[in-house]
């Protein structure tokens, strides 16, 4: 059977090749955590876009307006009164209403880019949180750290789902968003994730972040372009995760997956292609195992076994540094991380399933607004 191997070869190789830097990862979330907290931290505005109803909407705000830092403001940004829901904003905000359009930039972009020019002349560090996730007490002290040391140009963190009550598909979107949360560690990180980075002011006019917000969907792609461009680092902050405990249902969840593989495809072709290109061979593999088992070839069942712990390994591995990242969330963890280990090989079948899915056209639908996506901006 030459398609065998055509496909377990390559396969095998890249799931163990996945394995790489693991450890690395380990020993980088480990020491970060465990460091002690910056002393000297710059005034900062946090700034996060709101949009209608999103679960625990009133509470995520209280944690964001709850930070341990000494010195910070919080602007909650919208395009109109009328999207920010009754009851949900905390004493210590302010709100800024951006009113604005403009043909091929998103709403959130538009409104990011409106709080910034609000933004209080004292800060030196601005902040970017979505409104679905909570942060712990230290979120910004954890963000504002790593701007300080030199050839830094962004900090991140990333998110976690963490359903409550969990259902399949909730657990199935958290399992599935992880992968791309594996993905940050030590040195440069590809990119900065939106609901959860931050840069110096200084920085983000220096290297003209705000002409990098024209004509793009994508708020934290288009950062991540103009701090690689100036040939700045991206640094991920451990400490600086946000959990998100909403449900979803299965076509809600594909069509949020669909859209940011739409988004990734568009801004970040490589990373798109290299995703595709592995996840044939991934899913290809493990066909080729389970048929040639079938068809009583000798060893077959091992083959498959192979492929897929390497990946299950990853899994268990993410769930492990995201419990010690969010220590608040132990318990849940220490009902719900299993899934993690054993659903991976499940997840890489539905990953495959988005690429392709993905593949054609450039428009998307983002809270109530369609877009067609174009790169304004190659990426660097």
């Amino acid at each position: 059977m030459p398609w065998f191997w055509f496909f377990c070869g390559p396969a095998l190789i890249l799931a163990f090749l996945s394995l790489r830097g693991e450890r690395k990862r380990a020993t980088y979330v480990s020491g970060v955590l465990a460091a002690a907290p910056r002393a000297n931290l710059p005034p900062a505005t946090v700034v996060v876009p709101v949009k209608g109803e999103d679960a625990g909407l009133r509470e995520n705000l209280a944690a964001l307006a709850g930070q341990d830092y000494p010195d910070y403001e919080l602007i909650v940004v919208a395009q109109r009164a009328a999207d920010i829901p009754a009851g949900v904003l905390p004493a210590r905000v302010r709100v800024v209403l951006a009113h604005a359009e403009e043909a091929g930039t998103g709403e959130k972009v538009l409104n990011l880019r409106t709080a910034v020019r609000f933004a209080r002349k004292s800060s030196r560090v601005l902040a970017f949180a979505d409104s679905d996730g909570r942060v712990n007490a230290t979120w910004l002290r954890a963000l504002a750290g790593p701007l300080e040391d030199h050839g830094v140009g962004a900090s991140t963190g990333y998110r976690w789902y963490a359903p409550e009550p969990p259902d399949f598909w909730s657990l199935m979107r958290g399992v599935w968003d992880a992968v791309i949360g594996g993905m940050f560690g030590p040195g440069s990180s590809a990119f900065a994730w939106g609901g959860s980075m931050a840069i110096r002011r200084e920085t983000f006019h220096a290297i003209g972040v705000a002409e990098f917000w024209r004509d793009t969907v994508s708020d934290d792609y288009a950062l991540s372009d103009a701090v690689r461009r100036a040939g700045l680092r991206i640094v991920f902050a451990p400490g600086a995760m946000a959990v998100s405990s909403g449900r979803t249902s299965a076509r809600e969840f594909l069509r949020w997956a669909r859209r940011q593989l739409t988004i990734t495809r568009v801004y970040r072709p490589k990373l798109w292609w290299g995703a595709l290109i592995a996840h044939i061979f991934y899913c290809g593999g493990m066909a080729a195992a389970v048929a040639a088992s079938i068809h009583g070839q000798l060893g077959a069942e091992w083959v498959l076994l192979a492929q897929v712990s390497p990946g299950m390994l990853k899994g268990a591995n993410r769930a492990t540094l995201a419990k010690a990242e969010l220590p608040e969330y132990k318990a849940w963890f220490d009902r719900h991380a299993w899934v993690h280990t054993l659903w991976t090989p499940a997840a890489t079948w539905i990953w495959l399933l988005v690429l392709l899915a993905s593949a054609c056209g450039n428009r998307i639908e983002w809270r109530g607004h369609r877009y067609r996506l174009k790169t304004a901006h190659p990426p660097a």
